[in-house]
């Protein structure tokens, strides 16, 4: 794309007009969004979850199948539609027929794919997923359109309005899709307090956790008299089971960086950082791509769009510390120090990066907001709940059926996230809670799925927004089990700069190891200390949660907290019976033999690591419960099921 095409394009698609419906799509714009093509087209999902699921090894296989049938035809690789459940993705778009979207395609499925669509029919063997809607396109007969899959239905898409659609680091590609409308229209009419006040009225809230005003955020730097002023955007995304950030930012490039740029204009800043762990590889790189695509262009730089508007963006990349997620930790990384957070005030955009003004938002926020600056501030406010306007992206993983990435508007239920759109719990199970805010937020169990999701109402029931993490528990989940693991996470995550999230996780950490402990694995003296733990670790948790330094430290107890709220007689039977019911905990297995079904075959006894199991052969054996170590080999081995686990 040269500076003279991405001049063309910016006349004819992102110049303000009064009414944007009045803006006309030349020819070549609707070659761009593929409107009209004269050779088939080849969507690959080549985002990080399609790349795992086997994507590299489709694509190889799809050059070469065109190349042998001697086809011309354009391969596009996108990033994650959301569904990456059904990942490999393959979407096919031949001239004059509508674009359809094939699942799981793995190597194996590519070839009889190839060899039934370049005949205009289906291929058999090979799940569809959908069709896209085109009043321009021939529908293919039978196939339900992609928006109907109860996936997508009852999704509101905006942040995830392009990803899996379009090709992530082709300018011109967003650009025709109405891509940086909003900026030229914030630069050329707007001024910087008219922006604030737009992004504030919408109602916009910060995506990453605390869900702060960011109108607000950006007018207090807006105000502040400096020469220099700082724009970041936080893609350092840690918490467990989240990945919208990297999905968003590998799907959708462009649209982060436009927001980027629209709130450094807003603020005053000509310096933009993003700050990114280096374990997203495939982000990092469409990052460089796009960035060195917008210098080219002119949309970088100096004097952008002749309006006198300069900006340059950093890529910062960062180690995978959890507490750099902490807004002034990350400043600390950024300048080369050691990432830990500082008292507040003074706050970043008062003294940030440098000691300058400074605004931290995360990659969610900032691709809202061209939505919010080109459709208007009542448009986005229009949807969500009285506190909460707009959409929301969650990311679904643990027990579930679908997992991917969602986008609902504000006030959806929790229960139509997991059981209308997720699909349910997988293989049958039962639901037994789900996990939301990463280690900040806490477990909402069966009682409350029916609550509706804004940033109020999830505190209500000792969770929290967060980045939108939704991890999903069966009946087989342990609940104590899953707040060790988010303790031992927060334990060794923490910076160590303040003593209560330092040791308090520490010992918090102890207490829980303590009480799914085995008793033949303790002294005397470990006993007594157990039953200290217990009787203090609710008090410990309330101390860590009123002393730590940062947020991220006041909010370290909530895993504790949460499962004691809501799953109290799972830790009284640990504590009390030693026994964890839903047979999680190795230490605290009793394993047993049903000497009725039991045919004195000895696999069990040959194969027990530790010799626990007695008996001669033909007649039924026993497990010597002092010798056990609960590994289960017995029972995973005994093809009569006369293995018990009580």
């Amino acid at each position: 794309m040269n500076k003279n095409l991405a001049s063309m394009l910016i006349e004819e698609q992102i110049s303000v007009r009064k009414d944007s419906s009045e803006i006309q799509l030349s020819d070549h714009v609707r070659q761009v969004r593929r409107d009209v093509i004269d050779r088939p087209v080849f969507f690959i999902g080549a985002g990080t979850c399609g790349l795992s699921a086997g994507a590299d090894k489709s694509l190889a296989v799809l050059r070469a199948g065109l190349a042998a049938r001697g086809v011309d035809a354009e391969i596009v690789e996108v990033g994650c539609i959301g569904l990456c459940a059904a990942e490999p993705l393959l979407d096919v778009q031949l001239p004059g027929r509508s674009r359809i979207s094939f699942s799981h395609v793995t190597q194996d499925k590519v070839e009889p794919l190839l060899d039934a669509i370049l005949e205009e029919r289906l291929p058999e063997g090979v799940e569809i997923l959908g069709q896209f809607r085109h009043e321009d396109h021939k529908d293919w007969d039978g196939v339900i359109h992609i928006d109907e899959h109860p996936f997508f239905k009852p999704q509101k898409r905006l942040v995830l309005r392009n990803c899996g659609k379009i090709n992530p680091v082709n300018l011109e590609e967003y650009v025709a899709q109405g891509g940086y409308r909003a900026f030229a229209k914030a630069i050329q009419t707007m001024t910087q307090r008219q922006v604030c006040d737009t992004v504030l009225a919408s109602g916009l809230r910060g995506r990453g956790g605390g869900g702060f005003p960011t109108g607000r955020k950006w007018s207090f730097a807006m105000a502040e008299e400096s020469e220099q002023k700082y724009m970041i955007c936080n893609a350092d995304e840690g918490d467990p089971g989240a990945f919208m950030d990297r999905a968003v930012i590998e799907g959708d490039t462009y649209a982060m960086l436009e927001g980027l740029a629209i709130a450094a204009y807003a603020i005053g800043a000509n310096t933009g950082y993003i700050y990114i762990r280096a374990e997203y590889p495939l982000a990092i790189q469409r990052l460089k791509i796009a960035i060195a695509k917008l210098e080219e262009v002119g949309l970088l730089g100096k004097n952008i769009l002749g309006t006198g508007f300069s900006f340059k963006i950093i890529i910062k990349m960062g180690a995978g510390a959890f507490v750099c997620g902490e807004e002034t930790a990350l400043i600390h990384s950024i300048e080369g120090k050691r990432g830990m957070p500082r008292p507040r005030p003074p706050f970043p955009t008062t003294s940030g990066l440098f000691g300058k003004p400074t605004v931290i938002n995360n990659v969610e926020t900032l691709a809202n907001v061209p939505i919010i600056i080109a459709e208007g501030a009542e448009s986005y406010a229009a949807l969500g709940t009285e506190g909460s306007k707009g959409t929301k992206v969650f990311a679904l993983s643990g027990k579930i059926t679908l997992t991917g990435l969602v986008e609902v508007e504000m006030g959806c239920t929790i229960r139509s996230i997991i059981f209308d759109i997720g699909g349910g719990v997988e293989f049958g199970r039962k639901f037994k809670a789900v996990q939301m805010g990463g280690p900040s937020g806490g477990c909402i169990p069966e009682s409350h799925l029916d609550i509706a999701i804004d940033y109020e109402s999830l505190k209500t029931v000792g969770a929290m927004m967060g980045s939108g993490g939704m991890v999903v528990m069966d009946e087989n989940t342990c609940m104590v089990d899953v707040a060790k693991f988010f303790m031992e996470f927060i334990q060794r995550e923490s910076c160590g700069k303040c003593i209560p999230c330092r040791e308090g996780t520490r010992q918090m950490l102890e207490m829980l190891q303590a009480i799914t402990r085995g008793r033949n694995k303790e002294t005397d003296f470990q006993t007594l200390e157990r039953f200290k733990g217990v009787m203090y670790i609710e008090r410990l948790a309330n101390v860590i949660r009123d002393t730590s330094l940062c947020g991220l430290g006041q909010s370290a107890p909530n895993p504790i907290l949460s499962t004691l709220r809501w799953f109290r007689d799972e830790y009284e039977a640990h504590i009390y019976e030693r026994r964890c019911p839903a047979h999680t905990c190795q230490d605290l297995l009793v394993f047993e033999i049903d000497t009725e079904k039991c045919t004195g075959c000895t696999v069990c006894a040959r194969k027990c690591p530790t010799d626990a199991i007695l008996g001669t052969r033909k007649n039924p054996h026993h497990i010597v419960t002092e010798k056990c170590i609960g590994c289960g080999t017995c029972k995973d081995v005994c093809r009569f099921d006369a293995v018990l686990i009580k």
